[in-house]
């Protein structure tokens, strides 16, 4: 299919400037900017259609056409501050990072060398998951429960949330419960304070509780997350749990946002849980995601 959206055109734009500044420092913010976004935004899809965060996008070019310098026997001094490094040791731990072996092993062997090739993105609708979307608008409410740090995991249930969740006693789900009185309705599962980049194992906030009304009074011993007025892109999944969820949040990077005029804003992710086997196996969800229209 041929290249088209605003993301797609956007993160070709943001490549480019990649490989042509690899020795400069990558000023996302005000790239975003010049291309009428986000930093937030692009770092997001950058992450979902590249399968990797920027900085290690960067990371990984920057080494690879290091690589080239060091086989050519120019001083690692000058080959670490050519591409932003203070010294020649965190150069070293740079490259071994992305190489698997030193500067020093490379320069006399002439490898191993793992290079990554320079992206180029292109916009290819498979349609293996369809999307069940609807935009709503959502005046300011707060989400209230129970909140703990856990690492981020993209793929398969995360044991940090599933121990956060079964440590609270059932008494405690249904008074949650019956907290709530606002949509999104039923029990939620909260991610906040989500790492731009969304690398792997890095730390967000995931609370485990309810919607409610900026006018109903949150209980003091409960965990609150004041959410903004705003809209709202809601996908619905349903099928095993927790994949299906999981493949419709990545079609949504993938397909959802590079086809519509709509950006993603700063703000909690939300999933509500319309329907469920009694053994969790097989879900009916709601994912909800804060969202603003693309500027012309």
């Amino acid at each position: 299919m041929e290249e088209g959206g605003t993301v797609i055109t956007e993160l070709n734009k943001l490549i480019e400037h990649v490989e042509a500044h690899l020795s400069d420092e990558l000023d996302v913010g005000a790239l975003a900017a010049s291309f009428g976004t986000t930093e937030y935004h692009l770092r997001r899809m950058f992450a979902s259609l590249a399968g990797m965060p920027l900085s290690e996008y960067v990371r990984r070019r920057r080494m690879t056409v290091a690589a080239a310098d060091v086989i050519a026997g120019d001083p690692l001094l000058e080959v670490a501050v050519r591409f932003g490094y203070g010294s020649a040791e965190a150069f070293g731990r740079a490259f071994r990072a992305v190489h698997g072996a030193g500067p020093a092993d490379v320069r006399a062997n002439g490898g191993p060398l793992r290079s990554q090739p320079q992206l180029a993105l292109q916009l290819t609708v498979h349609g293996e998951t369809p999307l069940e979307t609807r935009i709503v608008d959502r005046p300011a409410f707060r989400l209230v429960g129970h909140a703990a740090r856990v690492p981020l995991v993209h793929r398969g249930a995360n044991p940090r949330i599933a121990a956060h969740i079964a440590s609270l006693p059932a008494h405690e789900h249904a008074r949650l419960k019956a907290l709530g009185d606002t949509e999104p309705h039923g029990l939620l599962q909260v991610s906040a304070d989500v790492d731009p980049d969304y690398a792997e194992g890095s730390e967000l906030t995931y609370l485990h509780g309810v919607a409610q009304d900026v006018a109903s009074k949150a209980p003091d011993d409960l965990d609150v997350i004041e959410v903004p007025a705003g809209a709202w892109a809601v996908f619905r999944a349903s099928g095993p749990y927790p994949a299906a969820l999981q493949d419709t949040y990545a079609a949504s990077a993938r397909e959802w946002f590079p086809s519509n005029p709509w950006r993603l804003r700063a703000g909690p992710s939300i999933v509500a849980v319309l329907d469920r086997a009694d053994d969790f196996s097989s879900a009916t969800t709601e994912l909800w995601l804060p969202i603003e229209r693309e500027r012309a």
